[in-house]
């Protein structure tokens, strides 16, 4: 396969638990707790790890939090490469509501990370050789310029790899200021980059074919939740509905979607069936609690069904 670099700069460890019922001022009794090493592009290599294929995670970490999050990650048996810091990486909490079944998420802020921490992550991007594919995604450390998506792409131009971006804000636009070959927003995050509130289909297209005419971008590919996903490219815009599942958890959904995505690319697939892929991946995490991602078996049936299933060629 070829390889596969994923970045993160502001991971977290993800602790999940239930509760009977979520009441305030009260203390209340919660399921032991399990611990995942989560961020964006650390989830995205954990999820390429799962449906077979392999890739290094490079992400910022420090502390006592730090060497927990590594260890944690090392147990799964991924590649990476731990850049450390001063600050203690963040501690997410989610929490499930048995009662009616609704989930709480609580997302903490990182850890400030200095200019020779950041730049340290540079340069270990550089010296890395044989690379198909630099993943960025997720959210900005505090202490990290917005600009430094746009030095990511740079990279990736001097090595020939293709550049993948899943964030949002202003580190969205600064990775267009270089250049993507793929930027993947959810619905939200467009509108927030077209400066308005909410899109509709034709507003989605319209926005996505801006990108691509006016930035050296060739596929943006919008999540929609548990609708599924549109694929825009200068030819193409299609509307590829998820399969209809029971779900459990949509954290980390987004992240094996992307996942999905970058695994049947990197194994020759074209755009078309890399989504669709993508889109079973992402429904297949759901099916999981806390931050467990998608699971091999159940993408390679969901992908059946979403194969089967008629996707829409949309008016560009």
């Amino acid at each position: 396969m070829p390889g596969i670099i994923t970045i993160t700069l502001n991971p977290a460890i993800d602790k999940s638990t239930t509760v009977q019922k979520l009441v305030p001022e009260r203390k209340l009794a919660c399921t032991a707790p399990t611990f995942e090493p989560g961020g964006g592009g650390v989830n995205v290599a954990r999820a390429i790890q799962k449906l077979g294929g392999n890739a290094k995670a490079i992400y910022l970490a420090g502390g006592h939090t730090g060497k927990f999050y590594d260890s944690l990650l090392q147990a799964e048996g991924v590649s990476a490469i731990s850049v450390p810091i001063a600050g203690h990486t963040r501690e997410n909490l989610i929490v499930t509501d048995m009662g009616n079944h609704a989930q709480y998420r609580l997302d903490m802020p990182g850890p400030w990370v200095n200019p020779v921490e950041w730049q340290h992550l540079l340069e270990k991007i550089r010296e890395i050789d044989d690379v198909n594919y630099i993943v960025a995604s997720g959210s900005l450390a505090p202490g990290v310029p917005a600009d430094i998506f746009a030095s990511f792409s740079a990279i990736a131009a001097i090595k020939g790899a293709r550049f993948i971006v899943d964030t949002s804000g202003e580190a969205l636009k600064q990775s267009l200021r270089e250049g993507a070959y793929l930027v993947k927003p959810n619905v939200r995050e467009l509108a927030g980059f077209a400066g308005v509130e909410t899109l509709s289909q034709t507003g989605i297209i319209d926005v996505a074919k801006e990108i691509i005419s006016k930035h050296r971008c060739e596929v943006v590919v919008v999540s929609m939740g548990e609708t599924g996903a549109m694929l825009i490219t200068a030819e193409l815009s299609i509307k590829i509905p998820a399969p209809g599942v029971t779900r459990v958890s949509t954290v980390g959904a987004g992240d094996s979607m992307l996942a999905g995505i970058v695994y049947s690319l990197s194994a020759g697939t074209d755009i078309l069936e890399a989504v669709q892929f993508g889109v079973a991946c992402g429904t297949a995490a759901t099916l999981n609690p806390g931050t467990a991602l998608c699971k091999k078996e159940d993408a390679q049936v969901l992908f059946g069904e979403v194969c089967q299933q008629q996707s829409f060629m949309l008016n560009a």
